[in-house]
């Protein structure tokens, strides 16, 4: 009966939050039409979801958006010193494939969506197979690196999130 009612509570809660922020207004009226809201979106909308994605563990989404948060700060102030102090003759632009390990295509598209928030990089294409992803780097003098960083940083909790 709760799986009816409730049928993806984590974006029911998520939707209740981004709810809230819309509005910029904590009030009871509001927290209760984000709640209907949360629930009522998820309830019409299971039909469309029947391979829902599995997440083993849930704490680790706390820790890889502590991660993502951590790395956009830092690439911004990247990005900003190589704008600002690099000659346009010294940039080292490099389209670099990545190999992938992932499974899910929740998984594929979380990290292909980490990438081009990330200032300073853009995912710009998945091979048909799905086993990599081209990756455009605005400045690097090691490709290999920024290959290496997105699969120890990002792929690996990926996949420990999803299965």
């Amino acid at each position: 009966m709760l799986r009816r009612l409730v049928p993806h509570p984590i974006l029911s809660l998520v939707l209740v939050f981004v709810w809230i922020g819309l509005v910029n207004k904590f009030t009871l009226g509001n927290l209760i039409l984000g709640t209907a809201i949360g629930l009522i979106i998820p309830m019409v909308t299971a039909a469309y979801w029947p391979d829902r994605p599995k997440i083993h563990r849930p704490l680790k989404i706390v820790e890889y958006g502590l991660i993502v948060l951590w790395d956009i700060v830092v690439a911004n102030v990247q990005v900003a010193l190589v704008i600002l102090f690099k000659r346009e003759t010294a940039i080292r632009s490099q389209w670099i494939p990545v190999p992938i390990d992932l499974n899910s295509a929740e998984a594929i598209t979380v990290l292909a969506g980490t990438i081009t928030m990330t200032p300073g990089t853009v995912s710009a294409m998945l091979s048909a197979d799905c086993n990599t992803i081209l990756v455009h780097c605005l400045h690097t003098d090691d490709p290999d690196a920024v290959r290496d960083e997105i699969k120890s940083r990002y792929e690996r909790r990926l996949r420990e999130i999803f299965p």
